[in-house]
């Protein structure tokens, strides 16, 4: 009996939650790790769709890393990357383009679909338009930014509650393809959807004070924070242009942004729908 209370319990502290982010757009970010392990891959996508089927509207923004490379081992080219971002030549974005269409976007429609969710694949070469990035250091090739979205193929999917699936890519101004990073898309995404939540999972529990110890976990950042935390290298390296695209998004009206740890069973649901969480969240102030 105490073990059905407990359940009953559970899902009492999830009501306020499904209350409160009912009709709310979250961009999830999946890639990484987290996308590198069929257990994993399943826990989030069964979360993906508990969320949708209780009435908020996600949006998927997935990366494809390991896949990318190792096709392109494949084919004898070899991986550069530059500062976190994949150096991109033609050949290179050709590949990029295959694998996250034709490989990892299929199958996380189809998984979503398998666990008795509705979803669709939307290229981003669609709605996410594009420029060229440029760095300090050297030319990455066809690597870009977002400039701007069309939210308008999005919600025309959400609408019909349906998950839109999307790939990081953008045609620029020039009829270009480029490839974009995962984050800087979703990031992207979020701020023109004005998103209620933006959501990263990576193969960490968040943003931590110490590396290496995961007790050191901060839970809530303010944006105020942020630049006293890069100055202390707490956020370092790649973490840096993730945190600043994810506050220009929370500056265009995203409301909060979490960083989770994908490798953590049903980690979206821990953290969207319990009083506690599990990861770090950015908010304003």
């Amino acid at each position: 009996m105490h073990e059905y209370i407990a359940k009953a319990a559970v899902l009492i502290e999830a009501l306020p939650y499904i209350q409160r982010f009912r009709e709310a757009i979250v961009v999830v970010k999946f890639g990484g790790s987290a996308m590198e392990d069929l257990d994993r891959v399943e826990s989030t996508i069964r979360d993906i769709v508990f969320m949708e089927l209780v009435g908020m509207k996600p949006v998927i923004v997935h990366g494809g890393g390991k896949k990318i490379s190792e096709k392109l081992a494949s084919r004898g080219i070899k991986t550069h990357f530059v500062n976190g971002l994949r150096f991109t030549c033609e050949e290179t974005i050709a590949v990029v383009d295959q694998v996250l269409h034709e490989d990892v976007n299929v199958n996380l429609v189809n998984a979503i679909v398998k666990f008795g969710g509705r979803a669709r694949s939307l290229s981003g070469r669609d709605v996410i338009k594009s420029q060229k990035m440029v760095t300090q250091s050297e030319d990455i090739g066809f690597v870009g930014n977002v400039t701007d979205v069309n939210t308008k193929k999005i919600f025309d999917i959400l609408d019909d509650d349906v998950v839109p699936v999307i790939t990081p890519l953008g045609k620029g101004a020039d009829g270009k393809l480029y490839n974009i990073n995962s984050d800087i898309a979703a990031c992207g995404i979020a701020e023109k959807l004005k998103a209620g939540k933006l959501v990263f999972l990576s193969d960490v529990p968040g943003i931590l004070k110490e590396p290496k110890d995961e007790s050191s976990l901060i839970s809530t950042i303010k944006v105020s924070e942020v630049d006293q935390l890069i100055e202390q290298a707490i956020i370092s390296e790649g973490m840096i242009p993730k945190i600043q695209s994810a506050i220009k998004a929370l500056m265009a009206g995203t409301n909060k942004v979490h960083l989770i740890d994908g490798r953590l069973q049903h980690s979206l649901l821990l953290e969207i729908f319990t009083d506690k969480g599990v990861g770090t969240q950015i908010i304003k102030s």
